[in-house]
């Protein structure tokens, strides 16, 4: 069981990292992914090994906290078919994993960084150093800074600062345009629908029409893709579907 204490609510903005958490115990997952919502991470869950593979498919994750000892497959397993089945986003050379369990064999640990694992923590561990194992490995993996920007290739987004730079060239957005880059950018490599986009950036103050998503994407689109001295094109548009903000090659 995670112990809590003072400084887990305190933690520096996570910079909306995207993490799965997967656990079979229902009050430890809903503990877990609350606390971490609390501490600025996007968490979703999964209760077993199956699950862990159809969300890493179909969210994307940044980073995944994944117990050891599931009702169907184990961890170990789940890592192994993630990593032989190249399950793993295009936009990195795999998705970091931090491993829960209660074991604390030296030869569980090996055979669980052996597995592809980033990270190993025992059960029962505190929150606090739960959250400052994640954001290590999020740093090693080139994840959300601590201050909260964003980088994509040449591309950085400074929230705090309100700035904005492409190739050291400072870009000037409204406050919509901030916020919708701000979206795609925190969710690189992932398709976001317009529904989705509508529902974050404007919280349907438009009615539902998808066409301002549109509109604010060729929007973005100028002002960051357009010309040659922009460097490669970094929105892209997945028809049917929606968009999505791709690292460049080599990036």
């Amino acid at each position: 069981m995670p112990t809590t204490g003072a400084g887990a609510a305190g933690t520096a903005a996570a910079g909306e990292a995207f993490l799965l958490v997967v656990d079979d115990e229902p009050n430890i997952r809903e503990l877990l992914s609350a606390s971490l919502r609390f501490s600025g991470f996007r968490v979703v869950s999964a209760a077993t090994g199956e699950e862990a593979l159809a969300a890493v498919a179909s969210e994307r994750p940044d980073l995944v906290v994944l117990d050891v000892m599931l009702p169907d497959l184990d961890g170990f397993t789940v890592v192994q078919r993630l990593r032989e089945q190249n399950q793993w986003p295009q936009t990195a050379e795999h998705v970091p994993v931090l491993f829960l369990t209660a074991k604390d064999g030296t030869g569980d640990k090996v055979q669980g960084l052996a597995a592809g694992a980033d990270d190993y923590v025992t059960k029962p561990f505190s929150l606090e150093e739960l959250i400052a194992r994640i954001r290590a490995i999020l740093r090693r993996a080139g994840g959300p800074a601590e201050d909260g920007r964003l980088m994509v290739g040449d591309l950085t987004l400074d929230p705090l600062a309100h700035e904005v730079t492409r190739a050291d060239r400072s870009v000037a957005l409204s406050p919509t345009e901030f916020k919708l880059l701000h979206y795609l950018m925190a969710n690189v490599g992932r398709v976001v629908s317009k529904a989705q986009i509508l529902d974050h950036v404007w919280a349907y103050d438009f009615g539902g029409d998808l066409s301002i998503v549109e509109s604010y994407i060729s929007y973005l689109r100028r002002k960051l893709d357009s010309g040659p001295s922009h460097g490669p094109k970094l929105i892209h548009t997945v028809r049917g579907i929606g968009y999505a903000l791709r690292r460049p090659p080599q990036s």
